[in-house]
C-alpha cells in the first residue's frame, strides 16, 4: 500500500474496523494519539509516537509506560484533536490523516468534521477517514480522484458564495448552498470530478469508501 500521509492522528471516537483505515494505521510512519485513544491503540499493538491532551483519559499504567512521549496540553478552549493537530503542525508534518474522529457521539462527530476547515490552511493536505468514507476540506477550486458511481456529498460550511461542479451525476451550477442537505447524495461519473468555488466559499467534500 502506498503511503500518502506522513502523520496519522487518532482521536477517541469510534476506532477503525474497516480494512482501509486499518491498513493506513498499521503502516503509518508516525502516529499521534489523543490521550483517550491510547488504551485502544495499546490493545491493538500500536505504539504512538506522541500522546497529546490533558491526560485525563489515559490509565496510570500507560502514563508510566509512555512517559517519554506524553505532551500535556491543558487548554480548555480546544479539544484534544485540535491539540494533536497543532502538535503535528509544530512538528513539521505536511500530509495528515485523522482517524477515530467520528462515531460514538454525534455532537463530537459534527464538531470534529467542521474543524477540518480550520485545520486545512496549516498543511499541504489533511483529511478525515472513517470506516465508511473520507471528509476533505476544500478551500479553493479542486479536482479529486474518484471511481464511477462513487457516492459524493458536498457540505457548505458557510451559507454564501457560489459552487459549481463537473464530473458529478447531478451537476451544481453557480449555486449558493444554504443548507447541508442541498449538496448531498450525488455521485461521480468517472475517475475524477471538480468542485469550483468562488473566492469566499469553503466546503467539505465527503466521498464514500470504495470496496
Amino acid at each position: 500500500m502506498k503511503i500518502l500521509y506522513d502523520c496519522i492522528i487518532v482521536a477517541n471516537g469510534s476506532f477503525p474496523s474497516a480494512q482501509l483505515p486499518l491498513d493506513y494505521l498499521y503502516n503509518a510512519p508516525v502516529v499521534i494519539a489523543c490521550d483517550g485513544a491510547v488504551q485502544t491503540l495499546h490493545d491493538k499493538g500500536i505504539t504512538p509516537s506522541a500522546i497529546i491532551g490533558d491526560m485525563d483519559s489515559i490509565p496510570s499504567s500507560l502514563k508510566k509506560q509512555y512517559a517519554d512521549r506524553i505532551h500535556i496540553v491543558e487548554d480548555l478552549e480546544i479539544n484534544d484533536l485540535t491539540k494533536s493537530v497543532y502538535y503535528a503542525r509544530q512538528a513539521g508534518y505536511k500530509r495528515i490523516l485523522i482517524l477515530g474522529a467520528t462515531g460514538l457521539r454525534e455532537d463530537h462527530t459534527l464538531g470534529n468534521i467542521s474543524l477540518l476547515l480550520e485545520y486545512a490552511p496549516l498543511f499541504e493536505h489533511i483529511e478525515m477517514l472513517s470506516d465508511y468514507g473520507r471528509f476533505i476540506p476544500i478551500l479553493q477550486t479542486t479536482t479529486l480522484s474518484s471511481s464511477p458511481k462513487q457516492q459524493v456529498s458536498i457540505f457548505p460550511m458557510y451559507p454564501y458564495g457560489e459552487i459549481s461542479t463537473e464530473g458529478l451525476r447531478w451537476p451544481i451550477n453557480h449555486r449558493t448552498l444554504t443548507a447541508w442537505w442541498q449538496g448531498t447524495l450525488n455521485e461521480a461519473t468517472g475517475d475524477k470530478f471538480t468542485v469550483f468555488l468562488s473566492l469566499e466559499t469553503r466546503v467539505i467534500v465527503y466521498m464514500q469508501n470504495q470496496n
